[in-house]
């Protein structure tokens, strides 16, 4: 069973810098693509990011020119360095993978973005 763990999330002031981590296991085969979704309060989850085996990245558009997704060198692991962050950043995020036609999840880690 796959399973994606996050870390890195946290308090920070607006203008302030993250880096959310996302290491998966449980399969010994390549996970694509892998990447970053979140969830505000009373809104849908939405894709941040993400980042295919071809090297092939997509981002929201409120993530270009801020956001970075980064592969690992270790196999199944994704970044996102989030630089001038601001509050309406402020969310839950999730790391999700695909294989093999399925949908994987992280449970989440709190992104709080204080004014």
């Amino acid at each position: 069973q796959v399973q994606l763990v996050e870390s890195g999330g946290g308090l920070v002031q607006a203008g302030g810098s993250l880096r959310l981590s996302c290491a998966a296991s449980g399969t010994a085969f390549s996970i694509t693509p892998m990447g970053w979704y979140r969830q505000a309060p009373g809104n849908q989850r939405e894709l941040v990011a993400r980042i295919f085996g071809s090297g092939h990245i997509e981002y929201a558009d409120f993530a270009k020119g801020r956001f970075t997704i980064s592969r690992g060198n270790a196999k199944n692991t994704v970044f996102l360095q989030m630089n001038s962050l601001k509050p309406e950043d402020t969310a839950v995020y999730y790391c999700h993978g695909r294989q093999w036609n399925m949908d994987y999840w992280g449970e989440g880690t709190l992104v709080t973005v204080s004014s």
